[in-house]
């Protein structure tokens, strides 16, 4: 199959759109947060509340948790259902991770600028009118922070298909339904 083929199928997958809307919708939940209740403070996400220099932002945990999912998880399903599309078979092993990286690499890439540009508008949030740390799209010293993170959340979809199986089973043993049906 050629590129454009394969770039076609993958914008008709249900893996990529559940992954790419799934992973928007975690990552505006702190946004919505932060909206709602007019504060960039949020206690449980929010470690270590300040910033290291001007790389590492204080709400580390929110970034960790959040980035694996977009745009570092989302970009690398994106990628792995585009190089299998492209081989016509399910990719494995190296190819897999590698396809994974190359697709969190690219949609980190593609949020970054958007996130640079939008940073560049200076839209502040409600929480901070006037206030020089209220632009509501990241500062440009967070985005290695943000490429980091995206090599590391191609192993996000294994995660979550491990803890999905965990619960399955949990949930057909706390039902007392056949794992074997």
């Amino acid at each position: 199959m050629n590129l454009l083929h394969a770039a076609k199928a993958t914008l008709k997958s249900r893996k990529f759109w559940l992954w790419q809307i799934s992973g928007a919708i975690i990552y505006a939940v702190p946004v919505a947060i932060r909206f709602i209740t007019k504060s960039a403070y949020i206690p449980i996400l929010s470690f270590p509340g300040f910033w290291v220099g001007h790389y590492i932002p204080g709400n580390l945990v929110e970034k960790i948790l959040v980035n694996a999912f977009f745009p570092g998880g989302a970009g690398g399903v994106a990628g792995e259902v585009l190089v299998s599309n492209y081989r016509a078979e399910a990719v494995t092993g190296k190819a897999k991770y590698l396809s994974r990286l190359g697709g969190a690499m690219l949609q980190t890439a593609i949020w970054s600028t958007f996130q640079f540009w939008g940073n560049s508008l200076m839209i502040l949030g409600p929480w901070s009118p006037g206030g020089e740390w209220g632009n509501i799209f990241e500062y440009w010293t967070v985005y290695p922070l943000n490429f980091a993170l995206a090599a590391f959340s191609i192993f996000t979809p294994d995660i979550v298909n491990f803890l999905r199986s965990v619960f399955g089973k949990a949930y057909r043993k706390l039902s007392g339904q056949s794992s074997k049906s």
